[in-house]
């Protein structure tokens, strides 16, 4: 198990420029399922999530070729069918919850999927209800194994409908288009998922011969076709980083120039933070975050407390409310951080008061923060990774603490940020990666 070593303290400067989207990756990798032409993906992040559901594409007869960094092409003319019954298989796709969204283009394609109950974060009870509702209402057909926990999805045909889905689901947004679009006639999606990872599926989709209207809103219209052919698409940069980046800059930084982030697909990101009081400044296509040595809190109009909370898109993403809670321990002012979709996400909390950090936790998804102003610093300890979203908010929080941290686990940091110690190091922080 390998853990971070981080000397708090040190002023961060210079220029950071954001990985690919970890969450369309995953989407638009799945994808490649539905052609037997070549599908050429560029700016694809070198994280171990993705390099993970790469090789399973490889595993089941996929050819890859890498043509440079985060640059492959995907070729699916030989899909070993048999394989996907193996339990080596089954195996591997119940540690990777990307796998989920190979249920979709098999299904279309091959009239059959088998999926083992998906991994990924522990943050709590994450339903694939969507999915497999989404797919019986397309004319498939599933049942479960309870001894290999293990569902098995046939279809002769899917046929386009109506369906309003129960939730908002990205994935299982994502499951049903890429199902959807091969079906016979149209499909109407209601209260779909339209974060811009969807937005981009759909369009690579449309680049491969697909008709999808309605692309950025919760209605979507697919007018299935009977094949989908090669296409080249590049990934967007990844907001969730972009996020991140902007609350290690307030925190630790003297000025940082965050590059390339494509701005208007950021959403409330960037008035989230001006929110808390923090300078996002707009240049072109990049962000500069000017030193931060105060930011205040703004208060609601009617002068209560505010209020950060997750909501489907054009909503807060709940994967930057750990770096938001972070960030709010040095802001002055209070504020209420509230998790609606996951309970278990806070429960890294407790290692941030160790830390000095004045937080109620009310409940499993609700956290009060009382913000120190930059007046007591943080104190540097040992504590432990619990996710991906929550390593990376502890990173920031050891980086701006008094003396030394050690985070372990971090593995589950690597399976969403790229290389993260080599690029922080280069802005001046002092983080040492060891092997235990």
């Amino acid at each position: 198990m390998s853990s971070f070593q981080i000397e708090g303290g040190h002023r961060l400067s210079g220029e950071i420029t954001p990985q690919g989207a970890k969450n369309e990756a995953l989407q638009v990798l799945c994808a490649t399922l539905l052609t037997d032409e070549p599908v050429r993906i560029q700016n694809i992040p070198d994280i171990a999530d993705v390099n993970n559901q790469i090789q399973l594409l490889q595993e089941i007869g996929v050819k890859v070729t890498q043509n440079g960094k985060g640059d492959y092409t995907f070729q699916a003319d030989a899909v070993n069918l048999s394989y996907l019954e193996s339990d080596h298989y089954l195996s591997c796709s119940a540690r990777l919850r990307g796998s989920i969204m190979f249920l979709g283009p098999l299904l279309a394609r091959y009239g059959k999927a088998l999926v083992s109950k998906p991994g990924g974060d522990k943050i709590g009870r994450r339903r694939v209800d969507t999915h497999f509702l989404g797919m019986e209402k397309l004319g498939a057909k599933f049942r479960y194994d309870a001894e290999r926990s293990v569902f098995t999805i046939t279809a002769n045909g899917l046929k386009g409908t109506y369906m309003l889905l129960d939730e908002a689901s990205v994935t299982g947004t994502a499951n049903i288009i890429m199902a959807a679009v091969l079906a016979q006639g149209t499909t109407t999606i209601y209260n779909a998922a339209c974060e811009p990872y969807i937005q981009q599926l759909c369009r690579m989709l449309n680049a491969m011969g697909a008709h999808i209207e309605g692309i950025a809103s919760n209605l979507l219209t697919i007018h299935g076709v009977s094949e989908l052919h090669g296409t080249g698409h590049r990934i967007l940069p990844d907001m969730i980083e972009v996020g991140s980046f902007i609350g290690m800059a307030a925190m630790c930084g003297d000025g940082i120039l965050i590059k390339d982030v494509s701005y208007d697909d950021l959403g409330i990101i960037p008035y989230t933070f001006r929110r808390m009081g923090i300078s996002v400044q707009r240049q072109g296509d990049h962000i500069y975050v000017p030193c931060h040595d105060h930011y205040e809190i703004e208060s609601f109009i009617d002068g209560s407390f505010m209020t950060f909370s997750d909501a489907p898109w054009p909503g807060l993403t709940p994967d930057l409310l750990s770096v938001l809670l972070v960030v709010s321990t040095q802001a002055n002012g209070s504020v209420l951080i509230h998790q609606k979709m996951f309970e278990s996400r806070l429960f890294f909390v407790d290692k941030l008061i160790d830390m000095g950090a004045q937080i109620i936790l009310c409940d499993p998804h609700r956290a009060v923060v009382v913000g120190h102003d930059n007046k007591i610093r943080l104190r540097g300890g040992r504590m432990t990774s619990p996710d991906i979203r929550a390593g990376i908010a502890l990173v920031i929080a050891a980086m701006s603490a008094e003396g030394e941290s050690t985070i372990s686990n971090i593995q589950q940091i690597d399976r969403g940020y790229e290389d993260i110690e080599r690029r922080f190091n280069a802005l001046g922080a002092c983080i040492k990666r060891k092997n235990d």
